[in-house]
């Protein structure tokens, strides 16, 4: 799966400059953050900051780097929720969110083993996700996806609750972010 539509779906969705004063990223482009650019070498203004490197940003940091081209492999409908939520909530948010819900839906082990919720996409959480792949077929993927969403869908709440000024992005991130 080539991740270069998910990769405009994100630039389109998260636009052009916005340095949002409740918004803890600061400054951003393409939804690119400027400590972000910054530690991948960009030293210009952020309202200048190419969508090219934006794109390169995204491929290697949110779809190489956290293996959600693995994912891909065997649930490309799953890869494109983790890469989403990975790039609003951070890749190991989204891997961590995958590994629970593969142990929750494991029917006690007996599909294969809990796998260590250690936020990082490896062997045996790509064999785990390829076993229930297998035993659950087609409709698994959907369940599974569900099972992610409800997970960040949670973490949104607990987000805008935990910091009031985070309310301000919570109906954008419910009706954008979801599903």
């Amino acid at each position: 799966m080539d991740p270069t539509s998910l990769i405009d779906e994100v630039i389109a969705r998260e636009g052009g400059y916005s340095n949002h004063p409740a918004d803890k990223g600061g400054p951003t482009r393409w939804g690119v953050t400027e400590l972000v650019a910054r530690s991948h070498g960009y030293r210009g203004d952020m309202k200048a900051f190419p969508r090219e490197e934006a794109v390169a940003i995204y491929r290697r940091l949110y779809w190489l780097r956290p293996a959600f081209d693995r994912v891909a492999t065997y649930a490309p409908a799953l890869a494109a929720e983790l890469f989403d939520t990975g790039v609003n909530m951070g890749p190991p948010i989204a891997a961590g969110f995958l590994q629970r819900a593969l142990n929750a839906l494991n029917r006690g082990a007996s599909d294969f083993p809990d796998i260590a919720v250690d936020r990082q996409i490896g062997d045996r959480t790509i064999a785990a996700l390829k076993t229930f792949i297998a035993t659950r077929g087609e409709a698994g993927e959907e369940v599974m996806l569900k099972a992610v969403e409800a997970l960040q869908g949670e973490r949104y709440l607990s987000l805008a609750e935990s910091r009031p000024a985070n309310e301000a992005f919570l109906y954008g991130w419910l009706a954008n972010r979801l599903g």
